[in-house]
């Protein structure tokens, strides 16, 4: 099977991925118009941060040979975090008066953290030991 490949860091940066996915659900599930702007592509208000997310991790599993694989998530995490949080994105949600969006925000953003912090630290022990990232 597949995950008994992977190291330790690239199945916390994974789980932390679907942390992330599941804090969008939550914040989709207390204010769907919130996402009115993916509503153009897929015909309902639709999280597409859900998909970007997905797709970094579908990255990471298909690179998992080499050591610099869990790049994607580290890449992915730092755009919605760090870049959303400069660019005013999630602020805005932390204060929302919804709760259930507040609690989708704080989930997403632990989850995404922990797969960036995940991802870095399993690239430079994956970089450090010379082997792949099958350990």
């Amino acid at each position: 099977m597949m995950f008994r490949r992977l190291n330790r860091g690239t199945v916390v940066s994974l789980a932390g991925l679907l942390v992330g996915i599941g804090g969008l659900l939550v914040q989709w599930a207390a204010d769907p118009s919130m996402f009115s702007a993916g509503e153009q592509p897929f015909g309902i208000a639709f999280p597409p941060g859900i998909l970007f997310i997905l797709g970094a991790g579908l990255l990471t599993l298909g690179t998992a040979r080499w050591w610099w694989h869990p790049v994607f998530a580290v890449l992915i995490s730092f755009w919605i975090v760090v870049v959303g949080g400069l660019a005013g994105q999630l602020t805005p949600n932390l204060f929302s008066p919804n709760l259930g969006t507040v609690a989708g925000n704080v989930i997403m953003t632990v989850g995404l953290a922990l797969a960036g912090i995940a991802g870095v630290v399993g690239m430079i022990r994956a970089r450090r030991s010379g082997t792949p990232s099958r350990a």
